[in-house]
């Protein structure tokens, strides 16, 4: 019965999926190729063959290849990851383990495991090669429009339709119409327009009353005046913002661990800030890629412009690599992705093992770019590694007070190290076996090491066969973890042994993993060991059954050897002393330990300076060589630090041998002389208002994208973007056209010989995004929590597993944790938080229906609805139907939809049957979707 309150409203076709799409081929060039490449094609291949190498029969070069297999059978069966062998033997699920040096990261496999469920797709054909290549030259590069910069594009003549000219975008659309012989559909209603509008310009429906006062309005400006109000209300910078952090690929959280990005809200507030300030775009391009390098006024500016280097930190990045080498390309890569596909639409890390197979983009280019953001720190390399976090600039106030405490703080950790020295004997005993030594003890012959490391017994005081040094190289790249096999429960002190001198580092990084997470403390090897002239206590810690229990040593940003030897757990718990006659190195005495509580309480209640995440700069710059084949390993000729090669115009800027060359990038992106980030911008704002891009592939303006539908109005807008670089004003020209405001029902002949509306004579109908759909339900039910901006999850959150949100806030200020998502909006299409997404998917699938029909929330919210519109003035129950669909649809109902509604009414319980009518309207087809 409910499904005639609202008719069926037949819904878009979607495109029929082509064979390889760009994005297919952009995930095997990124994903796949590489790994097949340096994993299997040594055993695998034509080349074996050739070797007489080859192993099992099976070719993995080629499609052909991997869907035929070997001896053991087919290695992928398209679409069924699940039945696919090769991804059997990657998990090593069962004898057959490839590859057979050591199993593949997770994140890896399962990028396999996609890429299998995507239909395997294999740019490479029968022959291990590309079918077709088509890879351009630099010099043919420069020939290709999108590296020519914009020209001056006269306003073309429109004739048959010069009436219906609003502003110069209309001169060029319908140019292009007459010249095919087309005409353009006619003018939206007002009330069409204004629904429009809101939802474009704020992502929120427009009240019923708002809509009477636009549609009863007389004065001929009421449009121009309702755009500008829209651009200036703070929905704007919510709505344009969201757009923004679609391209940014923004999260709270990474994929593995869960672990929470703490301080990324304030990133997601600097965007919306950003666009509801209208902040000029070349300026908010260069506070993201180097704000942390720019000249700043006052303090407000600079702690923007931190903030705004968060951008390069959002990455998923698989933190647990113990490679640290490949850790750091694999960051790099993933920035120079998100730089080069966000601002230039450019899939340039498709060079990073070869030379792009069909756009311009050798890999000497990839490197060039690659080794501007290798000479960035992002990380602090670790067992498991951490982003990067540095302090914001506080107020004098704060910033006395922090000092003071700071100073507090030192005096007493100097008060205790020389409690501690005065309480234990100066030197140590020489040499002691590990069976000697009281606690739990990992020596470093126990430790996992990465890096080299060399053993040594030089300085004869040490645990077990001796200690070992990082040979004061290899800065970053080197870590040993002490991890027991076994520690039971309990608390205790957990001591460091090393081995000091003169020539050691004097700050040296330590992580310590317990059951009340990671702490960092830094030992000063230079200085001999303050606890019998063998240890030093890194403090005093609790540890779980079956907990992650470590410490973990690493040669990060050290000056000087590097020389632990063993870690040492001291049970604090009374029955867990005493159990051998091990002799037990002097505790700490009880004046220490009333001196470390008080050190305890002074740090938990004193201030704390605001943290965000950033980068900063490497010590040692230098520029990078090209990995042959992508591998960190195997490296080639050096590739001094640079840009796009086939899109330099004019005199760019100069790398300064001293520094990484982020500021200069971020120079050169934001520059007039960029042929592509105008263009790519202004593509992007056309196709957020009218629904498809005027170049449709709005991520890829190279070879294996399409060609604008209408070029010389994409360079009209470029052009005049770069005016003034004014977002507010690029997308209130793009308005007022008529072009814009055009029907949804257009002109039979137009449409027939123009199917796709490329020529744009018609608007687009459209669906509504994720965010608006939820936002608009609680704009509906009068739940909608206007507060904007500040952390939307606890700040205790450690991880984000199974995180669930009750919020009533808009869909923005959800937390976008990538293992727990909000529902409704995985639900609906929303961007995929780990990639560039500048256009949203927008299926249309049953899962969506049956949320919408079945969800907690909208059931909560349609009740909420109910209540609203009982607690209204109406007349009678024809009053409030016409209520009801105005709030939902903007609309009123038609003569046989309130009659429908009316009889459902009849006899019901006013509460109950409201709530039922509402669920109706939510559960709609017309409710998704905006004409």
């Amino acid at each position: 019965m409910l499904a005639a309150l609202v008719p069926a409203v037949p819904l878009p076709a979607s495109d029929a999926p082509k064979p390889l799409t760009p994005a297919e081929t952009e995930f095997f060039e990124k994903k796949i190729r590489p790994v097949l490449t340096q994993h299997c094609a040594g055993c695998h291949s034509a080349d074996a063959e050739k070797n007489k190498k080859l192993k099992g029969s099976l070719f993995v070069d080629s499609r052909d290849g991997l869907l035929k297999g070997g001896d053991s059978g087919p290695s992928v069966v398209a679409g069924k990851p699940g039945e696919s062998l090769l991804l059997k033997t990657m998990k090593y699920d069962g004898d057959l383990q490839m590859p057979p040096k050591g199993k593949l990261p997770d994140a890896v496999i399962k990028d396999f495991e996609k890429w299998i469920a995507m239909g395997a797709p294999d740019p490479r054909g029968d022959s291990g090669a590309p079918k077709k290549q088509i890879g351009l030259s630099t010099e043919q590069g420069r020939k290709f429009w999108a590296y020519k910069l914009p020209a001056p594009v006269a306003v073309p003549d429109v004739r048959t339709h010069k009436a219906e000219v609003r502003n110069e975008i209309d001169s060029f659309v319908l140019a292009a119409l007459e010249k095919k012989g087309l005409k353009p559909a006619k003018e939206a209603d007002r009330a069409t327009l204004a629904r429009r509008l809101y939802y474009d310009l704020t992502g929120l429906p427009p009240a019923p009353e708002e809509v009477d006062a636009f549609v009863n309005a007389k004065t001929p400006d009421a449009y121009e005046k309702l755009v500008d109000k829209l651009l200036a209300s703070p929905q704007f910078g919510e709505r344009w913002g969201r757009h923004w952090l679609d391209i940014a690929r923004y999260a709270e959280s990474v994929t593995l661990r869960g672990l929470v990005f703490k301080e990324a809200w304030r990133y997601r507030d600097y965007v919306i800030d950003s666009f509801n300030a209208d902040k000029p775009f070349d300026q908010f391009v260069r506070e993201q890629l180097a704000g942390d390098l720019l000249t700043a006024t006052d303090r407000a500016e600079r702690t923007r412009n931190l903030i705004a280097t968060t951008f390069l930190q959002l990455g998923n990045t698989n933190l647990e690599e113990q490679d640290k080498k490949q850790l750091r390309m694999d960051v790099v890569d993933e920035q120079l992705d998100v730089i080069t596909k966000g601002f230039l639409a450019q899939t340039v890390t498709c060079a990073r093992c070869h030379d792009h197979k069909f756009d311009p983009i050798p890999t000497k280019d990839y490197y060039a770019l690659a080794g501007i953001l290798r000479n960035v720190k992002a990380l602090e390399n670790a067992n498991v590694s951490k982003w990067v976090e540095v302090p914001l600039p506080a107020t004098p106030e704060a910033e006395a007070a922090l000092k003071r405490h700071e100073s507090a703080v030192a005096a007493l950790q100097t008060k205790i190290a020389a409690a501690k020295a005065k309480g234990g004997p100066k030197v140590a005993s020489g040499v002691l076996a590990v069976k000697d030594v009281a606690g739990v003890v990992v020596d470093d012959a126990q430790a996992k090491k990465v890096g080299a490391w060399t053993a040594s017994t030089f300085n004869a005081t040490y645990i077990g066969t001796g200690y070992v040094h990082d040979g004061n190289a290899g800065k970053g790249e080197k870590t040993l973890t002490f991890q027991p096999e076994s520690l039971p429960p309990g608390k205790y002190e957990v001591r460091l042994a090393y081995s000091g001198g003169a020539s050691r580092a004097d700050k040296v990084p330590v992580h310590i993993n317990s059951a009340d997470g990671e702490k960092e403390l830094f030992v000063d090897m230079k200085k001999a060991p303050p606890i019998e002239g063998r240890y030093v206590s890194l403090g005093e810690f609790r540890f779980e059954k079956g907990g992650l229990a470590y410490v973990l040593v690493s040669n990060e940003d050290t000056k000087g050897h590097v020389c632990p030897d063993a870690v040492v757990f001291l049970p604090l718990d009374k029955k867990e002393q005493g159990k051998d006659d091990k002799p037990v190195p002097k505790s700490p005495s009880d004046d220490v330990k009333a001196l470390e509580a008080e050190l305890k309480k002074l740090q938990d209640s004193g201030p704390k300076r605001d943290l965000v995440m950033s980068v900063v700069e490497e010590k040692v710059i230098e520029d990078t060589k090209v990995h042959v084949r992508g591998n960190v390993h195997n490296l080639g000729e050096p590739a001094p630090r640079g840009f796009l090669s086939v899109a330099l115009h004019g005199t760019p800027p100069s790398v300064p041998t001293a520094q990484s060359g982020r500021k200069e990038l971020a120079e050169w992106i934001a520059s007039r002389d960029n042929p592509l980030t105008a263009r790519v911008y202004a593509n992007r704002a056309w196709h957020w208002l009218l629904g498809a891009g005027l170049v449709r592939t709005v991520d890829n303006f190279g070879v294996t994208g399409e060609v604008p539908s209408n070029p010389e109005l994409l360079d009209h807008l470029a052009a005049k973007f770069q005016g003034t670089w004014s977002v507010k004003e690029l997308v209130r020209y793009i308005v007022l056209s008529r072009t814009y405001r055009q029907s949804t029902t257009g002109d039979e002949a137009t449409a027939a010989a123009d199917p796709e509306n490329r020529l744009y004579g018609r608007a687009n109908r459209r669906r509504l995004e994720a965010e608006a759909i939820r936002d608009t339900v609680l704009a509906v039910s009068g739940q909608l929590d206007p507060a904007r901006g500040g952390q939307t999850f606890p700040s205790s959150l450690a991880a984000d597993y199974a995180f669930k949100s009750n919020s009533l806030r808009r869909s923005v200020y959800l937390p976008q944790f990538r293992n727990a998502f909000p529902e409704m909006l995985e639900a609906f299409d929303a961007a995929d938080p780990s990639t560039v997404t500048g256009q949203r998917n927008t299926g249309t699938v049953a899962p969506q229906a049956l949320f919408m029909m079945n969800h907690p929330f909208v059931l909560e919210q349609s009740k909420a609805a109910a209540a609203r519109l009982l607690g209204e003035p109406h007349a009678d129950d024809t009053a409030r139907a016409a209520r009801a669909y105005r709030l939902a649809l903007g609309r009123v109902p038609t003569d046989g939809e309130r009659e429908v509604a009316l009889r459902f009414l009849k006899g019901k319980s006013d509460k109950d049957a409201w709530a039922a009518v509402f669920h109706a309207l939510f559960a709609s087809a017309e409710f998704r979707y905006v004409n």
